[in-house]
């Protein structure tokens, strides 16, 4: 297996080095650049979300562009240019930011005046929260709801669960928050959650276990509405894993020799059926924090690096988004390298350097 492990650490490198590349390129064509942010706060016209919306802030930028940046020296202009490192090409600009990239060397932030890493960081611990906890409980929901379908296939049981898998992978998550929260969150009805933050103001005061609970019960709402919209497809795939295993002719033996049906059940089909679900548990935890964590954390309020992300493509703050994003793919990369070693661990038979060959 090293020499597998060997290969895939490797070829990290061109992938990670394609994907900055194609986002670089895409990004940089994009109007409105960190220089016409710049220029757009000087002249004091409005570029956030609400006037990126409705086209103003772009209409009011190109206008500032069309008349040469509305008067402005062009000694001053060359001056933003050059602090943001917009008077190189755009090849050295990419090369440079690879280079620094290779030793977590992310920056600066251009509008937040702190180094990248320190605000991946800071926000760190709330993403991992979000992404960590609803991974746990849909696995510890999902495996347990699928085989009891599998075993009852065809049932009442199978049926009326179905219908609940449905509507969860049919609604997306964030209405499930809304709801969560016009109804648990003082939205209209019981006030019984906190609806900002993942701890109170007076933290730092609690007793240990006050500060547990106090953590715990921010964490209710966002996490339940993550696991809410994200469960049903591993119920799924559960289900149909099972169900895949028990028609196989190993199991039609075992039962003709007589054995019970939940050792059969738990002695043989759940080794090979968990395979699939169990070590998708990585790219399960990467593709909650990629993607379910945005709204999420939007709705809840929660400082995070989704929230950091989504604001620093508005405001174009390079350094922030390809810090981010160099980050996370890395970390996606990784763990779908960890996913596949899960196969040998949980069944050492599985032998990639054979399949390689």
């Amino acid at each position: 297996m090293s020499a597998y492990i060997i290969r895939r650490l490797l070829l990290i490198i061109p992938t990670l080095f394609g994907i900055m590349a194609i986002n670089f390129i895409i990004v940089q064509a994009a109007p409105g650049g960190p220089v016409e942010q710049m220029i757009a706060q000087l002249k004091g016209l409005d570029v956030g979300a609400t006037a990126r919306i409705s086209g103003g802030g772009e209409q009011a930028i190109a206008t500032d562009k069309s008349r040469g940046k509305h008067g402005l020296d062009p000694e001053f202009i060359k001056q933003i240019e050059h602090m943001y490192g917009f008077d190189k090409p755009l090849g050295e600009r990419f090369v440079m930011m690879m280079k620094n990239y290779a030793v977590f060397d992310f920056g600066d932030s251009y509008f937040r005046d702190r180094k990248v890493v320190d605000l991946i960081i800071d926000k760190m611990p709330v993403s991992i929260s979000l992404g960590l906890w609803a991974t746990l409980l849909i696995y510890f929901i999902s495996i347990p709801l699928g085989i009891a379908k599998a075993v009852r296939d065809g049932s009442r049981f199978d049926v009326w669960s179905s219908s609940i898998v449905i509507v969860g992978n049919a609604v997306p998550g964030f209405l499930f928050a809304i709801l969560l929260v016009v109804l648990f969150a003082g939205g209209r009805y019981f006030d019984w959650f906190p609806l900002r933050g993942i701890v109170s103001e007076n933290f730092s005061e609690l007793s240990t276990f006050g500060q547990i609970k106090d953590y715990l019960w921010h964490m209710v709402l966002p996490v339940g509405s993550l696991v809410i919209g994200g469960f049903a497809g591993l119920t799924m795939l559960t289900k149909n894993s099972f169900m895949e295993e028990i028609n196989k002719q190993y199991v039609m033996t075992a039962r003709a020799k007589g054995l019970p049906e939940r050792k059969i059940m738990y002695g043989h089909v759940f080794r090979n059926a968990m395979l699939i679900v169990v070590a998708g548990f990585p790219a399960a935890f990467i593709g909650i924090l990629f993607t379910g964590a945005l709204l999420t954390e939007i709705i809840f309020s929660l400082d995070g690096l989704g929230l950091l992300g989504f604001e620093a493509a508005i405001k174009r703050d390079y350094p922030v988004m390809f810090g981010s994003l160099y980050f996370f793919t890395l970390l996606g990369l990784i763990l779908s390298l960890v996913g596949d070693l899960m196969y040998h661990v949980i069944d050492p038979r599985i032998n990639f350097e054979k399949l390689d060959r």
